[in-house]
């Protein structure tokens, strides 16, 4: 009775063994996979800082094309509101 008892102590303790093993490999895994989408998520962020600043360039182009009319002013001014109210909030998180 105590050898079929030490046995199977035996296997349990082999397979916690393997569940720790399994778990260390698992939290290292999850800190890589954290790690690349914290540089993903980065990488995005320029993308889109680079998109925006093409984004303005074209407008400008697009102004300078054209000429002048009320539509285009106004659709300026609009622009011109959503980047300062971008830059505020800026100015808020960076006082916080």
């Amino acid at each position: 009775m105590s050898v079929d008892l030490d046995t199977q102590l035996k296997t349990i303790q082999l397979k916690l063994q393997q569940v720790l093993k399994q778990y260390q490999h698992l939290q290292k895994e999850n800190a890589q996979l954290k790690k690349e989408l914290e540089q993903s998520q980065q990488k995005n962020a320029e993308k889109t800082d680079q998109l925006e600043t093409l984004q303005q360039q074209v407008d400008v182009l697009k102004l300078g094309v054209r000429g002048w009319s009320e539509e285009e002013k106004v659709e300026l001014e609009k622009r011109i509101d959503v980047y300062l109210k971008e830059i505020d909030k800026c100015i808020a998180l960076l006082n916080n």
